[in-house]
């Protein structure tokens, strides 16, 4: 059976650094593009961060850039999202996913999701 579950989530301050973790089971990450979503109340789901299954490289949406750091560890079929230097407008529910074939910011595209992990940022 295939579960992909998130853990990390949790309250920190501003300015404060927290690591998002997700575990897959039934299938391999190394093999597949893997993306990280968020979603904040009252608005849609977006794109925080790709990793290429190809290129094995990350991308970040400018709202993250130069704060959040996505990686894979093959050893342990885990992702993670490092998120530092945070801000109140990171607050949201954060969710990895993965898929086969490039990694693109097109939700639709992903085949497993894990079930979302509450990050707040406040004081």
């Amino acid at each position: 059976q295939v579960h992909f579950v998130e853990s990390g989530g949790g309250l920190v301050q501003p300015g404060g650094s927290l690591r998002l973790s997700c575990e897959a089971s039934g299938f391999n990450l190394e093999t597949y593009s893997l993306g990280w979503f968020r979603q904040a109340p009252g608005k849609e789901r977006e794109g925080v961060a790709l990793f290429g299954y190809y290129s094995e490289s990350t991308f970040y949406d400018d709202s993250v850039k130069g704060r959040f750091a996505m990686s894979r560890d093959n050893a342990k079929n885990m992702v993670f999202l490092q998120l530092n230097n945070v801000i109140p407008e990171d607050t949201a529910v954060y969710y990895c996913a993965a898929k086969r074939g490039l990694a693109v910011w097109r939700q639709n595209e992903y085949e497993y999701w894990g079930q979302g992990t509450q990050v707040t940022v406040s004081s």
